[in-house]
């Protein structure tokens, strides 16, 4: 049973100790793969609503490829992945879309496209024969372009932007589906750690606004610092969910990463903060007189 379920609730349940709550997204018994690789098997979580659930753990252990197949991006080899307690892969895609909207981990800019026009491809999932470009649409966009601070570049190239404002970009157009929740994988990818932390609290005012939020990331001390939920994966298997101040401790991350350290509290935030073990005192140490 994966650290921080309490006792008699389902092994892949990312279950809580402050009591019920509800999830609109989940996901059961899933075998995970790409062509003969299998990547997970009988995976399963539960998206707490109203939470920002993080996903941590190495490099190649499942984490994207959790968030592909609750994205509805990736077909589980089996299991089934639920959203409103329906299989996800029977739900018109517009109606996914208008209920869960996803930032890839490496957008692909059309050449040449203005902010604004890039943030209005959001709205595609209510756009159809019958109904084309809106009032509310526009409002939807203009929203959404200043929730992220990005209003005043609506008429700039997307190309032309830093890198930093192009993420903020691409999360404006997931704003503007207007969809409750939200996947997020690595969204602090290629950013300095400046833009990074700018990301991360837009992405924590946005959770204290209602929405739900899933993001894969790969920095433990943020992870802890942001998730109200974190579910920790190694080789295909959640090894650990829960609060981070729950869960996170130094053997934790030492049996999920290989890392030996300390877990201090973060005197800013109050957060698990993450020590990792000098191995050239320990070398020296070890070094004969």
């Amino acid at each position: 049973m994966p650290r921080g379920t309490p006792a008699g609730s389902p092994a892949t349940a990312g279950h809580s100790t402050e009591g019920t709550w509800m999830s609109r997204l989940r996901a059961t018994d899933l075998t995970l793969a790409y062509e003969q690789r299998v990547v997970a098997e009988h995976l399963g979580v539960e998206i707490i609503d109203g939470s920002f659930t993080v996903i941590v753990g190495p490099n190649a252990c499942g984490k994207s490829t959790l968030l592909r197949a609750l994205a509805r991006l990736l077909k589980p080899r089996t299991g089934v992945v639920y959203l409103d307690d329906e299989p996800i892969g029977g739900l018109p895609a517009k109606q996914v879309a208008r209920r869960l909207g996803l930032l890839p981990q490496t957008p692909i800019t059309p050449e040449g496209i203005t902010v604004a026009d890039l943030v209005g491809r959001g709205r595609y999932p209510y756009q159809g024969l019958l109904r084309q470009w809106s009032r509310e649409d526009e409002r939807a966009v203009t929203a959404a372009m200043e929730a992220v601070g990005v209003a005043e570049l609506a008429d700039r190239p997307v190309d032309e932007l830093s890198g930093g404002q192009r993420q903020r970009v691409w999360l404006a157009l997931v704003l503007a589906q207007e969809t409750p929740i939200l996947l997020l994988d690595e969204p602090t990818t290629y950013l300095d750690i400046a833009h990074q932390i700018e990301v991360l609290d837009l992405c924590a005012r946005l959770h204290q606004e209602g929405r739900t939020l899933v993001a894969v990331l790969h920095d433990l001390n943020q992870a802890c610092r942001y998730a109200t939920h974190l579910i920790a994966m190694r080789d295909g298997k959640v090894i650990a969910q829960g609060a981070p101040g729950e869960i996170v401790t130094a053997e934790l991350v030492e049996e999920v990463f290989g890392l030996p350290c300390q877990v201090i509290t973060c005197p800013e935030a109050g957060t698990p903060l993450v020590i990792p073990a000098d191995r050239r005192r320990s070398l020296a140490v070890a070094e004969p007189a």
